[in-house]
């Protein structure tokens, strides 16, 4: 059994011994269900003498005449009835209580990997494929695991106990109703895998559909702008088709094993039907025996298997759960110490395909409570090195220390609640301004999250929206402007209090009037703070102690603005290109 299953089903383990008990039961009741006519053909019909089994009941019924018989094989088929519909109760309820169960451990468990992974996972993974793991493949375990495993369960003793009855009636005559067991045995196993096969095609192309609609929908402002709305419904179209396609030759797969199946069993039926009536006439075989041999020989037919779709879900849902993008750790990492804000880079080497370096031999001293810009030309490598600082990504070689310290000594939880972020485009969840504010820190006070509105000069509209705090900020902060969602950042960032700051040019897409307020709060935000900012805007490193001039993943340059433009290297050209433009 996958370790991933074991974990799933030991808490259950209790109630799976509940519904193997049930489903036993009703596996015992559905074998002694053709028993009762066994009963009439034989010893009513017939007139064959009862077995001391049938004379138990004679006491019941008050006496032992045909009739007699006749109302013990009715009251049999009522206590059947009754006893099979108490074990099918308790085992169906138990069966969707495990199976709920099961689901929604799994989806939990599955979300928590998934925010452990680094990014590196996501760079090569769509959203809307994790997506459709998260729900159709989840969904489909969790449905086995609710319906179909009981159907498994009855399937399975039903197979075991009609066999052992029908060696006990006749053995001989069991083997030639078994004569046909290996070829279904065959064709269950190859139609399986073809269905598996089919069951993985649709199963990517759901996700490529679930990928196509997210993105689309997500990027709807840029569709409408640029009039895309026909390319898109092609895109969509064009998936769905391969989408309708995969799930038909899943069909064309699958709809074969019900008739091939019965057809198999009806031959095996017929040679039954044949051999019992030359034994009755023989008779060596009674009707009712071979009314009961036919009872379970229809039964063959109707046991299905829904292994198939299941396995290919378990797979894709397995394949997520093993996913090595998670940001190791020590065997016994450290709770860091507060930081000062020292931060030191000792020949980093980085690349997303170790083959192909995007860092290389990087090594600098940033001050505590120091400023300092990292610029360079588009795809420098600026975003990759500060994104090393909080273990986003592991280097591939070298160190980053912390006030003296390897970051890698650090849990990462310690070391990313002791880092502040503002980025470019500030993303927001959808929830209220105040949980917004409040992300970084869940137990801040109202009071505090006020403070830091006030500070990040974003109370005045907060306290102009009808809700104030409490107001939605929609999906990805739709309801807010720009400038809005930037204050809300820089508030989220001084709730916390961080010692070290990393900020991706926050001003870079705001009007005059929006960054003068970001630029006010950002001064107060990094006050007494190391600061190491992404700069696209050189205007905003005026005050910046150091700048770090990137260029193909070497640091090419370093000093303070002075020194670099007498340098009259790369940052002296970036800096002639923003400000020396002929008016």
């Amino acid at each position: 059994m996958p370790p991933l299953l074991r974990d799933l089903i030991r808490p259950y383990r209790g109630s799976l011994a509940v519904i193997l008990l049930a489903t036993l039961v009703q596996t015992l009741m559905g074998l002694a269900l053709p028993w009762p006519l066994k009963i009439i053909l034989d010893n009513v019909v017939a007139n064959h003498r009862p077995p001391a089994w049938i004379t138990f009941w004679f006491p019941m019924v008050g006496g032992s005449t045909k009739a007699h018989i006749a109302a013990a094989a009715g009251i049999m088929v009522v206590l059947i009835a009754v006893v099979s519909g108490i074990a099918f109760y308790v085992a169906s309820y138990m069966t969707e209580r495990v199976g709920q169960g099961i689901g929604n451990d799994l989806r939990v468990r599955l979300y928590h990997h998934l925010q452990e992974l680094s990014l590196a996972f996501y760079d090569t993974n769509r959203v809307g494929t994790i997506l459709s793991t998260l729900t159709t493949d989840v969904q489909t375990i969790q449905s086995f695991a609710s319906t179909s495993v009981l159907n498994i369960f009855t399937d399975a003793l039903t197979l075991v106990s009609m066999v052992i009855v029908m060696l006990l009636l006749r053995w001989d005559f069991a083997l030639i109703a078994l004569a046909v067991t290996p070829f279904l045995i065959y064709f269950l196993v190859h139609v399986n895998k073809a269905i598996k096969t089919a069951t993985q095609d649709v199963r990517t192309k759901q996700s490529d559909l679930l990928a196509t609609l997210q993105e689309g929908l997500q990027s709807i402002e840029v569709v409408q702008a640029y009039s895309r709305e026909d390319y898109e419904d092609k895109q969509v179209e064009e998936v769905s088709k391969q989408t309708v396609s995969a799930w038909l030759k899943t069909r064309r797969v699958s709809a074969l094993l019900s008739p091939i199946v019965s057809l198999i069993v009806a031959v095996c039926t017929g040679l039954v039907l044949w051999r019992g009536a030359l034994l009755i006439l023989a008779g060596t075989m009674t009707a009712g025996a071979l009314t009961v041999f036919l009872s379970y020989m229809a039964r063959f037919s109707q046991m299905t298997n829904t292994l198939a779709q299941v396995s290919v879900g378990f797979q894709r849902v397995t394949a997520v759960c093993d996913a090595d993008n998670v940001i190791p750790e020590r065997a016994k990492p450290t709770e860091p110490p507060p930081f000062k804000g020292q931060v030191t880079f000792e020949n980093v080497s980085f690349g997303y395909d170790p083959e192909v370096p995007v860092l290389r031999d990087i090594s600098f001293t940033i001050g505590a409570g120091q400023m300092v810009g990292v610029v360079g030309p588009t795809g420098s490598g600026k975003s990759t090195l500060v994104s090393l600082i909080p273990r986003f990504r592991n280097v591939g070689g070298g160190r980053i220390l912390i006030d003296g310290g390897d970051i890698e000594d650090y849990t990462l939880h310690g070391l990313r609640t002791q880092i502040g972020f503002v980025l470019q485009n500030t993303v927001l969840l959808r929830g209220t301004i105040r949980d917004n504010i409040a992300f970084g820190r869940p137990d801040a006070t109202d009071e505090q999250v006020a403070e830091a509105a006030r500070l990040a000069n974003a109370d005045e509209f907060i306290n102009r929206m009808p809700n104030g705090y409490q107001s939605l900020v929609g999906d990805r902060g739709s309801t807010l402007s720009g400038g809005q969602r930037q204050r809300i950042g820089i508030a989220r960032a001084l709730i916390r209090n961080n010692p070290i700051l990393i900020l991706d040019e926050p001003t870079a897409a705001l009007d005059a009037e929006s960054e003068h307020l970001v630029i006010e709060a950002m001064e107060r935000l990094m006050a007494g703070r190391t600061v190491i900012t992404i700069a696209h805007r050189l205007s905003t490193l005026r005050d910046a102690h150091k700048i770090i001039v990137v260029k193909d993943g070497v640091v090419v340059e370093d000093g303070t603005q002075e020194e670099l433009l007498r340098l009259d290297g790369v940052y002296a050209e970036l800096h002639h290109l923003q400000f020396d433009r002929p008016a």
